[in-house]
Formats: structure tokens, C-alpha cells, sequence
């Protein structure tokens, strides 16, 4: 496969044990869901994992206080907005979190803005959120906001113009190797794979042993 080197995310995690498990898997980014309407909303604690790990926490138009609170609870590293946030919404953010006393000096928190895609998408949008975030996170357009088990059309993204790296979530399996592979051949930005729902034997429960063959198979 493809040599190029990808980052991991595995996201939605919750039970600490099984955060334990997946960390020893070194992926890059671990996510914390904080919504209570998923099935994998987080209200634990989290496990002490290796900091070359960068724990996230997954927002939905939560306030900012809110999520500033979270940031100095939990250290999180990274930010990922995954409900309709305003790119005026993601500057206050950026100021919020770079001026917190929560924030550690020299330290950065990444912000992750999500897009649902299903069959289409206008990609204009995107361009008043490029001074404001670091990443684009494309996930499938569904009834939940995320998790919901299945691929956009990753077709669409042909259609992608912006050099702001792309993380690509939304049903991501062992059935999506080659669909992953061939996608690194374009000029696409690529930066990470958001890993979820097809590694779990329950939500917010991840099949070690199936992550580990998924990054065998990425790398071999």
C-alpha cells in the first residue's frame, strides 16, 4: 500500500480500559465525545496514556466556556467541532484558547471543523473557516451527528480546491483499504483517518484486536 504516512484518530472512545487498550496501539489523536445525545457521550475519567497521544474532545455548538472548561480538565490537545458552528464562532474559539489561563504557554490546541457530506457538496463554504481552524474533518451526512456507520462518496472531493488539510471520517473499515489507497494516489491533502463505529463490538467500545489488524494492513 501507499507509503505515504497517514494519522490515526479513533474516536468516541469512553470506557477506560479500553482507552488504555487502543493508546497501546500509539494512534495519534484519541476523541472524547461530549454530547449527550450520542450513545458514546463521555463523562468518565480519562486513563493516564502516552503524551505523544493527542486526546480531543468532540463538540456540538457547545459553548465556549464550556469547552474551555473541558481543554483544562482533560489536557486535550485538539478541538473537533462536529455541529453547526460559524466560522466567526471558530475566531472566538481560536482567541478563547489561545488567551486561557487553562492553556499551558507554548502550547497549541488544534481546532477540527466538521462537514457532512452525502452526495454533494459546496466547497465555497469552506473558505471563511480557513484562517480559523487547522483541519477539515468530511464525514458522512446522516440522522446522528457521526457514527453513522457508512462512507460518503469520497468522489466528491475531487471537487476540493482548498490546501487545508483533510481529515476523512464516516464509516472508515477493513472494507475501505483500497478505497483508502487509492485516494492517497490523488493530490489531495490528506492528513488523518478518523476511525469509529466499524471498530466497535458496542458504541464508544473498540475492537482492539480489529484496530490493530486495520493498521497492519495500512502500513504493511
Amino acid at each position: 500500500m501507499e507509503k505515504r504516512k497517514l494519522k490515526i484518530k479513533v474516536c468516541g472512545m469512553k470506557q477506560p480500559e479500553n482507552i488504555q487498550a487502543i493508546a497501546a496501539l500509539q494512534p495519534d489523536y484519541l476523541g472524547f465525545i461530549f454530547y449527550p445525545k450520542s450513545p458514546r457521550n463521555f463523562d468518565e475519567e480519562i486513563p493516564e496514556i502516552s503524551e505523544s497521544i493527542k486526546k480531543t474532545g468532540v463538540f456540538v455548538d457547545a459553548e465556549i466556556d464550556f469547552i474551555l472548561e473541558k481543554v483544562e480538565k482533560y489536557n486535550f490537545k485538539a478541538i473537533q467541532l462536529h455541529g453547526n458552528e460559524t466560522a466567526a464562532y471558530c475566531k472566538q474559539l481560536k482567541k478563547s484558547l489561545l488567551s486561557a489561563k487553562a492553556i499551558k504557554a507554548n502550547e497549541f490546541v488544534e481546532v477540527f471543523k466538521v462537514f457532512g457530506i452525502k452526495d454533494t457538496f459546496d466547497f465555497d463554504v469552506l473558505k471563511e473557516y480557513e484562517l480559523y481552524v487547522d483541519y477539515f474533518l468530511f464525514d458522512t451526512k446522516g440522522k446522528e451527528k457521526g457514527g453513522n456507520g457508512y462512507t460518503f462518496d469520497w468522489e466528491v472531493l475531487k471537487a476540493y480546491k482548498s490546501e487545508m488539510p483533510i481529515i476523512l471520517s464516516g464509516g472508515i473499515g477493513l472494507n475501505e483499504l483500497q478505497k483508502i489507497e487509492q485516494i492517497l494516489k490523488t493530490d489531495l491533502p490528506i492528513y488523518a483517518l478518523d476511525l469509529n463505529s466499524k471498530f466497535e463490538t458496542e458504541p464508544g467500545l473498540k475492537d482492539t484486536q480489529l484496530i490493530k489488524e486495520f493498521l497492519e494492513q495500512l502500513t504493511a
